[in-house]
Formats: structure tokens, sequence, C-alpha cells
């Protein structure tokens, strides 16, 4: 293909640092369009970031011919719409998380692929940030000798400090973005599960909603069986008094642990002849590393460094987790 020619459909606040700037970073790939359905930040966007086109009209930017590839960046609700719009087109698609609002979404967004002649990666984009891969790697390594159990713990107040702020809060309304914070938050938690563990047996779980302060759930706990017989225990908790706050992952081994936090930039691990604790600097563009990977194989240059089928499963685990049981 040569150049990857992005086009961003919803350059809303995910863009402006963590990704819309990336994509001029990365060899062969360049923004050369942007879409918002509010024509003027539209085009306050394009100006600012010094982008030459913008649209009010997704299938404009989809038609435009300068475009290969669309970033889909909007609230999941029309993640599946504008990604079946754009491979219908043979476009190549990056799509944020979580890809869609539940399982069944995300099966018929496969199932477009599968039919396509364009290319689609999801915005788990930690799996290629060096934190994460050094995770991977002391894994691997047996740092902590043979993986027992993980304990996920994420807990924060009815405002949490990691969410964007945005002018209606659509996290919290389940017809837009398929449930609450959890919904925002666990799909980078949950998707490092499975790319260090691999394919997991069996699922199941629980939410409600205890405060009422919002329309979604906003506690979700849930239990993964991998076919490795690893067992990961989840705790999400959006309605915790301040100073009961954290982030934490627990990998417990049967020589040591390894903690740190999903949202942080620092891993302690310890095992019976060591102790260390690594810091780290992310870049200032989140998804550039992840870009990076997306670029190469948009190009056949290297593997999906994420694939819808992969996010089925995610989804899978979510809507274990948060729809109600018969």
């Amino acid at each position: 293909m040569g150049n990857i020619n992005w086009g961003i459909i919803g350059c809303g606040n995910v863009t402006e640092k963590k990704s819309g700037p990336a994509f001029n970073n990365i060899p062969d790939s360049r923004l050369v369009a942007v879409m918002r359905r509010d024509a003027e930040k539209a085009a306050d966007y394009a100006k600012r970031h010094g982008v030459g086109k913008w649209y009010n009209d997704a299938e404009q930017l989809m038609n435009d011919p300068d475009i290969n590839s669309v970033s889909i960046a909007t609230p999941p609700a029309s993640h599946l719409q504008y990604a079946l719009a754009a491979l219908r087109k043979g476009l190549n698609v990056y799509v944020e998380k979580p890809v869609t609002r539940n399982a069944d979404e995300a099966q018929q967004m496969a199932a477009a692929v599968k039919q396509s002649n364009g290319k689609l990666t999801v915005a788990h984009y930690r799996r290629a940030l060096p934190m994460f891969l050094t995770v991977k790697e002391l894994l691997e390594k047996e740092t902590i000798g043979e993986i027992r159990t993980v304990q996920i713990r994420m807990w924060k107040t009815s405002k949490p400090d990691l969410i964007a702020n945005s002018e209606t809060n659509w996290r919290v309304h389940p017809e837009l973005s398929g449930g609450g914070y959890f919904h925002d938050l666990a799909p980078h938690q949950l998707d490092l599960m499975l790319f260090y563990f691999g394919e997991p047996e069996k699922y199941h779980g629980f939410s409600l909603n205890q405060s009422g302060l919002t329309p979604a759930d906003d506690h979700v706990c849930g239990q993964i069986l991998f076919k490795n017989k690893i067992v990961i225990n989840g705790s999400w908790c959006f309605n915790v008094a301040e100073s009961e706050t954290t982030d934490t992952c627990e990998i417990i081994g049967t020589k040591g642990k390894i903690t740190f936090p999903f949202f942080g930039t620092y891993i302690t691990w310890k095992n019976e002849t060591d102790e260390q604790t690594l810091n780290f600097v992310h870049p200032a563009h989140i998804q550039q590393p992840m870009i990076g990977k997306i670029v190469s194989y948009f190009n056949d240059e290297g593997p999906n460094p994420c694939s819808i089928d992969e996010a089925v499963t995610l989804m899978k685990i979510m809507d274990a987790f948060t729809i109600a049981n018969p």
C-alpha cells in the first residue's frame, strides 16, 4: 500500500494527544483529514493540528480519494456503523476501545472484516508500551515461577480521575458506551490478561448500580479461568471514598509476585532471591507505538497487533461480567 493516509472519524478528546499527532510521527503514515459532526469544532481541530482537510460528515471523509485508512474515535455506539461502512469501501480501520458496546456487535464487525479487503485493528495500545511488554517478558522468563492467580482491583470515586471530561459524560450512558466506567477502563486491563495468558476457558461475574448516581452499573466483579489454569479475580468499584481508591494488578506465582498499576508508570517484582522496582515514562503520544505496529500491519510488514477476534473474546468476557444471568 505504501503510505498509510489516515482520516479520523470523531476528533474528540482522545485524539488531541493520545493518538492524533502520532499519525504524522510514523514513517509511511500521515493524517490527511478529520471529521466531527460539529463543523466548527472539526475546523478548529484541523487548524490547531495542521490537518489539511476537515469534514462534518463521515461518509464524505470515507469517500475522500486521498484516504485509505480510518481511525474511529467516536463513542462506542457508532463504532460498528462506521467500521462496517469503511470496510465495505475497502478501507483499513483502527477502532478505539471498547471495540463495540457488546459481543454481538463485535461479532458483526468480525464477520465484516472477513468479507472486506480492508484490515482492522483494535486500540488496545497498552500491548505496545514498554512497561507492559516488560511485564510480559518477566512472565515468560518465569521470574516469579509458575503463575497461579491474578488479582485486579480498580476502585475509584464516583468521578474517577482517569476519565476525560466530556460535555455529555456519555461514558455513563449504556446506550452510548455499552455500560459505565467499567466499559471505559476495563478493556485495557482485561485485554492485557488475554495478551499475557492466552485463551480463557470460562468466565463469569455480576454487576450492580450501588449508588444510583448514573444510569450505569458502578460495581463489577468477575472471574476468569484460563486454559493454562491461571485464575483471575477482578473487582471494579466506582463509588468508594477518595482515601480508598486504588489501581492495582498483582500477579502471584510459585516464587514471587509482580505488582503494577494499569494506569501508572512502575512495576515492582520480587522472588525468592531479589526484589526490584522499575520505573517507566510513557510516550508523549501514548498510542504511537501501537500506531507504528498498525502501519506495518496495514503495509503487510508485520502481524496484526490486536485483531477483532481477540476483541470479540474480550467483549464476551465483559458481557459475562455485566449482563445479568437469567
